[in-house]
């Protein structure tokens, strides 16, 4: 299945999970789209369940079915908590962490910035989004376009960034300083479920 390019909003209603981690999209309306979606009430069975959370996750990290099932996969092979080690992984993308650092409003914007070649890794340009970023690297808007208006209004929107990295809003760079600890991930989150889908 290709990457979703539709409306967010509709599809975080669909899922009942805000995609964009804001919340914005479930304040108005908490119910499913569609002219059944107020009344109708589904009962999910335990597939349906795993499922859910594995399409959550999936459509909050932009990535299509194959490269979602490969990132599963890598993290099975590694030490440690299979769930965990997944979520570090999808985490440590450089799409990830270039909105994460608070370079671009979304996910998709922040793919945009990597896939037409404005950021750079450890002063080397990088454009590929699902490229596993290691601690301790420094990723920088490249000097061509820091006086992008996307950027500088993203940065001025006064995002928090999260704690494992820091960032230079004024040099438009930051460092992925650590792995991320489950505590400061999306507490929606049930990773076990998905370990679960992909195990059954």
């Amino acid at each position: 299945m290709a990457r979703y390019t539709g409306p967010v909003w509709k599809k975080s209603r669909r899922l009942s999970f805000s995609v964009l981690e804001t919340g914005e999209e479930l304040k108005r309306r908490t119910y499913a789209p569609g002219q059944h979606g107020p009344t109708k009430r589904i009962k999910l069975s335990g597939y349906g369940n795993q499922l859910r959370e594995k399409q959550r996750v999936r459509t909050m990290y932009g990535i299509n079915e194959r490269q979602f099932y490969n990132t599963f996969e890598k993290a099975q092979n590694m030490e440690g908590m299979a769930g965990m080690n997944f979520l570090i992984l999808l985490e440590s993308r450089l799409d990830n962490l270039v909105y994460r650092m608070g370079f671009a409003r979304t996910r998709k914007a922040a793919r945009q910035l990597v896939t037409h070649g404005h950021i750079e890794v450890n002063g080397r340009k990088l454009n590929i989004p699902s490229a596993q970023i290691k601690p301790g690297s420094v990723i920088a808007v490249r000097e061509e376009a820091r006086n992008m208006k996307a950027i500088s209004e993203a940065l001025e929107s006064n995002i928090a960034a999260p704690a494992f990295v820091e960032v230079d809003k004024e040099n438009k760079k930051g460092t992925y300083v650590r792995i991320p600890e489950r505590s400061e991930l999306n507490q929606e989150i049930n990773e076990s479920l998905i370990v679960e889908y992909y195990n059954r």
